[in-house]
């Protein structure tokens, strides 16, 4: 008989892609952030990211999807360090709108980022989907209300207005501005943009009822 103990069964492995290794994904986002601002978007191959960052190439893909999603990562990463949102929605009500301004001059200012945002298409998606998935719905969340979707959307057409002008078509006089003349000026418009709307009166409403019936009824 034999009265060998059995080795203890090996744990079952879980089903599903392995859980990405945070360590790992930092250190390619860092060596694909330098190769970029080096080389590039379109001189900035997967392979030498993977290579500076010392990982296979497929853990690119595993992560990022593609060099586009690498690189969308690097922008997010550097608007979150920049701009850092939470920062911003976290002070002092009555000054929200200059530190708005603040943060879109701070993160636009920085020359790293000015370089990133210099190569074409891809740097101007990446900002698109950050200002509507990251800054616009953070602002709502934090206004909330009935109208909060609507002051948040003013708030950021103003700041869009202003990296436009100033930054990605800069216009002369808004790019001659300094941060401190812009958060100056934009202020009294972003203010009025963060204020609550008042509800429309019934009288005001049957006002603009009236008027509406008498402009169709004339020939």
């Amino acid at each position: 008989m034999n009265n060998a103990v059995a080795a203890p069964a090996a744990p079952a492995r879980p089903r599903g892609r392995p859980r990405g290794n945070p360590p790992t994904r930092a250190s390619i986002v860092s060596a694909a952030r330098a190769l970029f601002l080096e080389r590039g978007y379109r001189g900035t191959t997967v392979r030498a990211v993977a290579g500076a960052a010392g990982v296979d190439p497929a853990l690119i893909a595993y992560h990022f999807g593609s060099k586009k999603g690498l690189f969308a990562e690097v922008m997010q990463v550097h608007c979150a360090e920049t701009l850092a949102v939470d920062e911003v929605l976290g002070g002092d009500p009555a000054t929200l709108a200059g530190r708005l301004v603040d943060a879109v001059t701070d993160l636009w200012e920085d020359a790293d980022f000015l370089q990133l945002t210099a190569q074409g298409y891809e740097a101007a998606e990446v900002i698109r989907e950050y200002l509507e998935s990251e800054l616009l719905a953070r602002l709502v969340e934090f206004l909330g209300g009935r109208d909060a979707t609507a002051r948040a959307t003013a708030v950021v057409t103003i700041l869009g207005g202003l990296i436009y002008t100033r930054y990605l078509n800069p216009l002369p006089t808004p790019a001659a501005l300094t941060p401190s003349e812009a958060r100056h000026m934009l202020t009294p418009a972003l203010q009025a943009a963060l204020a609550p709307r008042p509800p429309r009166t019934t009288a005001a409403t049957g006002r603009i009822r009236r008027s509406a019936r008498g402009s169709s009824a004339r020939p």
